[in-house]
């Protein structure tokens, strides 16, 4: 099972789940290592990061919407400062 999903959402689709109303993270050029105790949703707006999971690497970018699935361990290699609206489930 795939435990990084990446989408692009129409602005339609991001006011109905009200995405713009989430918290927004913030994260300078790094890397480190990471595992999700629960379901992330996220909305990228601005940066760039590699994301390496045993799957494979994942390259999310701005206006993409991601979903990081329970259980997942991996590494964030920022290579762009981050900002994202984020929503645990």
């Amino acid at each position: 099972m795939t435990k990084v999903i990446i989408q692009n959402l129409t602005e339609e689709e991001i006011n109905k789940r009200g995405i713009k109303n989430w918290p927004v993270w913030e994260k300078e050029v790094s890397r480190f290592d990471w595992q999700y105790s629960g379901d992330e949703e996220c909305l990228i707006l601005d940066g760039e990061v590699e994301v390496e999971t045993p799957d494979g690497n994942f390259s999310i970018k701005k206006g993409d919407f991601v979903t990081f699935k329970d259980g997942l361990e991996c590494t964030w290699n920022v290579k762009k400062p981050i900002r994202k609206h984020y929503n645990f489930k």
